[in-house]
């Protein structure tokens, strides 16, 4: 794949991570469910992870290889913190919670907490991948 169209599919899934954080902002200004504003927020770091995994050309298939690998490829190597680490697995457990668990449902303040770490994590992504921007 050509640079550019590898710039091309970077600046895609880092267009997905904001629009999906918009959504996860506009569900809780609408008093929506707590279980889909999560779900926005976990994919809003999904997508920006994809990104990071884009620039290197790993892209897996199944969700816990692209966590698995931004472990590996970033967290392990100091790109990323831990605690950024710490956020996406926790987010990824929560929506898995919440999407796939009808016991102890996900509350608005878990909801908000995860959006909050969202925001942060694709922040950070962002500033990785496109330092001249933000």
């Amino acid at each position: 794949m050509k640079d550019d169209e590898i710039l091309i599919l970077i600046q895609y899934r880092i267009k997905q991570a904001e629009e999906s954080l918009g959504d996860a902002k506009a569900l809780l200004n609408a008093g929506r469910s707590p279980r889909s504003i999560i779900n926005r927020s976990y994919y809003a770091m999904f997508y920006a992870v994809l990104a990071l995994l884009q620039k290197i050309g790993k892209v897996p298939h199944k969700h816990s290889g692209v966590i698995s690998l931004f472990d590996t490829e970033y967290v392990m190597k100091g790109l990323f913190s831990k605690e950024l680490s710490r956020d996406l697995h926790d987010i990824f457990n929560l929506r898995q919670m919440s999407d796939y668990q009808v016991i102890d449902p996900v509350t608005l303040d878990d909801a908000q907490k995860a959006l909050k770490r969202s925001e942060s994590f694709v922040k950070a992504v962002r500033k990785h991948l496109m330092p001249k921007d933000k």
